[in-house]
């Protein structure tokens, strides 16, 4: 019989605390039994909510800790109060050590990060990492990055992170030659900022094998699901995905106004029901919760803060995946092409130096 996955989990990140991220872990196991959990935390209040969460009971181990990031802490002094000692910093240091295949946690992205980057470090490649998202399109999903790690990517970032996302999407997807585009403000070549047409002309020049350079997008081309990854910074990221959970909102919101105004739209609503269920979950943001860091020496999952027991329990579905369909391996494979064709197989370190 196969070990179990171990997932180190910060039990007292996001809004709701123990109860709704322990809930999401009771959630997972009941399709994923092959999993146990390190979950870092406050001793006493973990043990009140594990009462009556008996399936979790049996597959967890609680590590106590004192300490517990909140949300609205500075990334510094999230480093300085909780480094080696918070319920975040521990259950990414089991990365680390190799007791935990992936850490999750809902807390404070920033610091997440921040200790993400100080325990783990960044992978030889890579200088700066990346948070990619998972986007519902009118043709499945795709990889969104960056949505909020590195502001003002350069040309060179934004090739990493094209080849980092087409890691990701084989991983997820099984697909042996994802599609990248560079989300532009338009597709014609002399468009847009330096950064990002040299971005284009290096990825079209090095021609890489694993993944198929579509050139640019634009922001509709997002929800059509025009290629399978989506390359831009951080700012604009970050922009179009919280623009794209406020849109999905409103809809919902004016759908309800609609189908409760008059006795007619109550009576057709009951006729469409179903369809209208379809759109509901689709559009319902817990099921494509969870952003992967991408560029470090091990695997962390930032769950949305205010999500529920269902959202966090997809984020886990996501570290699952990552890890089972061997993400790691997939971006040193990519970024080993990607250098070996650059630069003639030299080491990320030679290169810097030559």
């Amino acid at each position: 019989m196969a070990q179990p996955m171990k997932i180190s989990v910060d039990a007292m990140g996001g809004d709701h605390g123990p109860s709704v991220i322990l809930g999401g872990c009771e959630l997972i196991l009941a399709r994923r039994p092959d999993i146990h959990f390190l979950l870092y935390g406050d001793e006493a209040k973990i043990a009140e909510v594990l009462k009556n969460l008996p399936r979790l009971s049996k597959s967890s181990t609680v590590i106590h800790c004192a300490v517990a990031i909140a949300m609205d802490d500075k990334p510094s002094q999230a480093l300085r109060s909780g480094r080696g000692k918070s319920s975040m910093w521990r259950s990414v240091e089991a990365v680390k050590t190799g007791e935990a295949s992936v850490a999750v946690s809902a807390g404070n992205t920033g610091a997440l990060m921040a200790m993400s980057k100080f325990c783990l470090r960044t992978l030889a490649a890579i200088e700066r990492p990346a948070i990619a998202a998972l986007w519902p399109t009118m043709k499945g999903e795709s990889v969104v990055l960056d949505v909020g790690a590195t502001i003002g990517a350069d040309a060179q970032q934004l090739v990493d992170f094209a080849v980092m996302g087409g890691a990701m999407a084989r991983a997820l997807f099984h697909l042996d030659k994802p599609t990248v585009g560079l989300l532009n403000i338009g597709v014609e070549e002399v468009k847009g900022l330096d950064e990002v047409r040299t971005a284009g002309a290096m990825l079209r020049e090095a021609n890489l094998p694993m993944i198929a350079y579509g050139g640019f997008v634009e922001g509709d081309d997002i929800g059509q699901g025009k290629v399978d990854v989506v390359v831009t910074e951080g700012f604009a990221g970050n922009i179009a995905l919280k623009t794209a959970e406020g849109t999905a909102k409103q809809v919902g919101s004016y759908l309800r106004a609609a189908m409760s105004r008059t006795i007619m739209a109550r009576i057709g609503y009951l006729f469409a029901r179903s369809a209208f269920n379809r759109l509901r979950e689709k559009l319902d943001p817990r099921k494509l919760n969870g952003g992967v860091f991408l560029g470090l020496n091990g695997i962390v999952i930032k769950s949305h803060g205010g999500t529920d027991a269902e959202g966090f329990a997809s984020a886990l579905d996501l570290a699952y995946d990552m890890v089972r369909n061997d993400l790691q391996a997939k971006i040193r494979e990519g970024l080993e092409e990607y250098h070996r064709g650059r630069f003639g197989g030299l080491e990320p370190e030679q290169e810097r130096m030559s």
